[in-house]
């Protein structure tokens, strides 16, 4: 009835107006009616559309607030793996706790490969997810070793917050350094913990004063211990001033009771000390602190979550992982201090725009835009890990990947748990998962097809160190390469290559015990024993001045003989040029027919394959052939080829040859009190230092050394720096060598040659 009673009105209104206008004003009033109807019903569906989207944000808002990304890293054995397994128990995943050396021979959970339960220490990052006071949480368990740092810069690649875990007697260690500068390059806001509060010796105020002079951290303790080492009993809480005890066989009960007598005096004086950190940092709090306002630990917990999120403090928490103290209030300062991930701003490349900078928004609603971080093989094939920036991805989706173009479905999504899994339908922003029978290499991004976005590349550090490896039996060829690729796939760090002049299979890695770990690995799970040897350096040799050649080639024995003659020069190219060998061919006449001069060239290029010094190949060198005689009958490709060789190796000698080595390029980076000797190791290893530079307290010495004194390097420079050195070297050129290192490995050679 309304509806009716409306458009006659219309109606009425239109023909009024059309009686009473002008034919362009009829016109024009008319379109203003229908506009304006259009207009109501347009907003009408507006904002209905608007608290759709609101409701929806609503609930992606709330999910996403209540998600954490954390990672926990540490020096080796500051007990991070122990401290993982404890936050499982306490959330639940878990039903009874197993140490990571420990006598029942089960091992901790996260170490879930049978050589890092052997050896005690964690090598792959395992993805676990778990949940605490309606707070989902995903740990990525991270290594400790340096040589597994490509692990730990891909966990931190992905994470929204992490946990130094320190120990309270060895306090800021080499490792610890490093992680953290680690965490500063990708601006991971974090949490330190001072594990082990247990042992003889422990100090956490010690340990404290070292993370603020040697990590520059800007950081102050949120707890203080109640007893230390035998008596360590609980820990106050600063912000709320409570004391908190831990019960029960494996500290899950918590009682909170008043600060004991004892040490109020301390808990005030480091709450005062907390909070003057905290308003350095955070106005709102300085404002409350410097107008002597009483502050309550709501505003405290606020301030310190600003601050902590912002990057410019650091909370510090206490306990024993071990003995089950100070665990759950961590979890809390997880959940109260880290980000979320709305809260971590996360920049993408466009491909389209000439890799122009994008920030994502972090929201379900937006285009799928996922990070492949980790690779693993699987039992069933291969399992990618995917930190999800950005949209939701559901089983059976077809998803894109950017880097290489190619479509592939998503045929299992799952939620991993160490080495366990659990099947989901679909994941949104936020979420670590892994997803199975996608290839990709690890650092490729994913998208459903209408952005082309690339997360940042992860910078993966050149290798520092090779060895010779091969299978020792034939039958296992085919495992052993099948070993090799995986590993690359798996492991950016890890690189294969074939050295064509010795024929041997060499891998480079980021250290001895990395290299090492992957040739335990090839024994283990692919049953392929491999002997392991030195790698060959190589060597170049070239020639310093001009020298002449003429060589006949003739050789009667019956029947068509061998006749040959080749007549010109050698001498070095010009530094700089282009061709590492040139050959010239100045004849003139027919002297020798010209069908003949192409096996000559070969021959001279089969020549200069390997040196008469070391067998090393030749380079740098012109070859000018400006005569030569042939025989009607016995001349031939092969008679020309050979005398192109011996007359190479005569006038060889008579060019004074060198020998050339690879030269290296090594930028340092180690505390300024090791620059002295770091700096002496460099001169006896006979290389020549081109810059030294200060950044911060530690110093960056350039050098080039040659590669032959630069073996086992990483090792005595860790041993030389207590661990804080760190270096990379790439390929730079090949220089002359000193004379008494030329006559050495002249002598070496001829005395293997002599050998054989």
């Amino acid at each position: 009835m309304a509806r009716s009673a409306r458009s006659y009105t219309t109606r009425l209104l239109y023909s009024l107006c059309s009686s009473s206008l002008k034919p362009q004003t009829q016109s024009s009033t008319a379109a203003l009616l229908a506009g304006s109807f259009q207009l109501r019903h347009f907003s009408a569906g507006s904002a209905a559309a608007a608290r759709l989207k609101e409701e929806k944000e609503a609930w992606w808002k709330e999910s996403l607030q209540k998600l954490r990304n954390i990672g926990i890293s540490a020096h080796i054995d500051s007990g991070k793996t122990t401290l993982t397994e404890r936050v499982l128990y306490y959330t639940g995943r878990i039903h009874e706790i197993h140490e990571v050396r420990g006598k029942d021979g089960v091992g901790a959970k996260m170490d879930s490969m049978d050589l890092e339960r052997e050896k005690g220490i964690t090598i792959q990052s395992a993805a676990t997810y778990c949940s605490w006071k309606d707070y989902q949480v995903n740990i990525i368990d991270t290594p400790g070793h340096v040589d597994f740092t490509i692990e730990v810069e891909r966990a931190l690649r992905v994470l929204d917050g992490a946990v130094l875990v320190l120990c309270s007697v060895g306090g800021v260690q080499s490792q610890s350094i490093t992680v953290d500068r680690q965490m500063r390059r990708y601006e991971v806001p974090r949490l330190a913990f001072i594990n082990k509060l247990d042992r003889m010796g422990a100090d956490p105020w010690k340990v404290l004063n070292q993370a603020r002079s040697k990590l520059r951290h800007h950081s102050a303790a949120v707890q203080v211990p109640i007893g230390l080492e035998d008596d360590f009993k609980g820990l106050v809480d600063l912000v709320t001033l409570k004391a908190h005890y831990f019960h029960g066989s494996n500290g899950e009960k918590i009682v909170i009771e008043d600060i004991p007598a004892n040490i109020e005096a301390l808990a005030l004086e480091k709450r005062r000390e907390l909070i003057e950190a905290v308003s350095e940092v955070d106005d709102k709090l300085a404002e409350a602190f410097l107008s002597d306002e009483p502050i309550s630990p709501i505003d405290l917990e606020e301030a310190i979550r600003r601050a902590t999120i912002a990057r410019k403090f650091v909370p510090v928490f206490m306990g024993s992982a071990f003995k089950n103290k100070g665990v759950q209030p961590l979890l809390d300062g997880v959940l109260s201090y880290l980000p979320c991930p709305t809260e971590v701003s996360n920049y993408a490349l466009d491909q389209t725009k000439n890799e122009e900078k994008v920030m994502l928004s972090g929201s379900p609603v937006g285009p799928l835009v996922a990070l492949a971080f980790k690779l693993e093989e699987g039992r069933f094939g291969q399992l990618t890990y995917l930190r999800i920036y950005e949209g939701v991805i559901k089983k059976g989706d077809f998803i894109i990947n950017v880097n290489t173009g190619k479509k592939v479905k998503v045929p299992r999504l799952v939620r991993m748990h160490s080495n366990e899994m659990e099947d989901i339908q679909q994941a949104h922003a936020g979420q670590i998962v892994a997803v199975f029978g996608v290839d990709c290499a690890s650092g490729d991004t994913f998208t459903d097809g209408s952005v082309r976005y690339t997360m940042t590349s992860m910078s993966v550090p050149e290798p520092v160190m090779s060895l010779a490896v091969s299978a020792v039996s034939k039958d296992s060829g085919g495992n052993f390469s099948k070993a090799l690729n995986r590993f690359q796939k798996e492991d950016p760090t890890f690189r294969v290559g074939l050295d064509p002049e010795s024929g041997q299979t060499i891998i480079s890695g980021m250290g001895e015990l990395h290299l090492d770990i992957y040739v335990e690995r090839m024994r283990r799970e692919y049953k392929v024993d491999a002997s392991v040897g030195k790698p060959r350096v190589n060597f170049r040799e070239t020639i310093t001045q001009h020298a002449e050649f003429d060589y006949l080639h003739k050789k009667q024995s019956g029947g068509q003989g061998q006749y040959g003659r080749v007549i010109g020069y050698v001498e070095p190219l010009p530094p700089g040029s282009p061709t590492k060998f040139e050959f010239q061919n100045m004849l003139v006449g027919q002297a020798v027919p010209s069908n003949f001069v192409p096996a000559i060239e070969k021959g001279f290029k089969e020549a200069a394959n390997s040196g008469s010094l070391i067998g090393h190949p030749v380079e740098n060198i012109r070859i000018v052939l400006n005569d030569g005689a042939a025989h009607a009958v016995d001349s031939s490709e092969l008679a020309f080829k050979l005398a192109a060789i011996y007359a190479f190796r005569q006038c060889y000698a008579a060019a004074k040859p060198v020998i050339l080595e690879p030269v290296m390029l090594v930028e340092l980076k180690a505390p300024t009190e090791f620059q002295g000797t770091v700096t002496g190791d460099i001169n006896k290893r006979k290389g020549m230092i081109i810059g030294n530079d200060q950044e911060g307290d530690d110093c960056v010495i350039t050098a080039h050394v040659p590669l032959n004194n630069m073996f086992g390097y990483s090792t005595a420079l860790r041993s030389m720096t207590q661990g804080k050195g760190e270096f990379t070297m790439e390929y730079l050129q090949h220089a002359h060598v000193s004379q008494d290192v030329q006559m050495q490995l002249v002598n070496t050679y001829k005395a293997s040659k002599g050998v054989e």
